[in-house]
């Protein structure tokens, strides 16, 4: 083979090593960017269920404690119920007591 027709070959294989090293490094920078919006698209989902699960824990938390609450008003509306039941025998007991008391007095005088 003529030594220009080597020298040609020799060229258009350089050049189609070239080509293909770019080609090649163009492919990696696509599959680059493609693992990275990939990435970015996992985290804001991840993100995003991590908001929602906290948002359904947060409500789970909040009906809690308003179902104790609930429960802690009840019990101290019957706690109140029972005290003023007990004040009001009291009262009854005192009021006796206390005419028991005059009546004797008054009989102590007579």
């Amino acid at each position: 083979m003529p030594r220009p027709e080597v020298l040609e070959r020799i060229t258009e294989a350089e050049e189609e090593a070239d080509d293909i090293v770019a080609e090649a490094k163009e492919d990696r920078e696509q599959r680059i960017s493609e693992a990275r919006k990939t990435a970015e698209e996992i985290r804001e989902e991840a993100e995003k269920e991590a908001t929602e699960l906290e948002e359904k824990r947060l409500e789970e938390a909040r009906a809690e404690i308003e179902s104790e609450r609930e429960e802690l008003l009840a019990a101290g509306e019957q706690e109140r119920k029972q005290l003023e039941s007990r004040a009001q025998e009291n009262v009854e007991d005192t009021k006796e007591f206390v005419l028991d008391r005059f009546k004797e007095a008054v009989h102590a005088q007579t």
